[in-house]
């Protein structure tokens, strides 16, 4: 039994191929516009990269875009997960305090720019 004589299951199928070609229509555009920046950053002279290696490195990611592999994640939850994974690597005494720290307790001096940021909190032993 071919698809013309399933009409249903034809019409069903028929009637989601735009929405889902849409989908992915407009999300390689997503990626092709991308690719687009990207290069025109490289050929601009404007990367920190020589033009070469910086063509070759947009040409990779826009193949990794058009499979998918590609995935757009907030970069603050990523180092929120990173931070407190660091923490439970410390002993269990100092764990409160390293989750304190990252969450913005005690105080911060320094910057990433000038080669780190120390944050410090006190706890008081009775």
């Amino acid at each position: 039994m071919n698809c013309f004589q399933r009409t249903g299951a034809c019409a069903i199928i028929l009637a989601f191929a735009p929405a889902a070609w849409s989908a992915g229509n407009e999300a390689l555009s997503q990626v092709q516009q991308q690719y687009k920046q990207e290069r025109a950053h490289c050929l601009s002279g404007q990367s920190h990269q020589d033009r070469a290696t910086c063509l070759k490195e947009a040409q990779a990611a826009y193949q990794e875009g058009r499979r998918g592999a590609l995935v757009n994640r907030s970069a603050s939850s990523d180092f929120s997960k990173n931070a407190m994974a660091r923490c439970e690597a410390q002993p269990t005494a100092d764990r409160d305090a390293c989750v304190q720290r990252i969450t913005g307790a005690g105080s911060a001096q320094g910057s990433v720019k000038g080669g780190g940021v120390i944050r410090q909190t006190e706890t008081k032993v009775q």
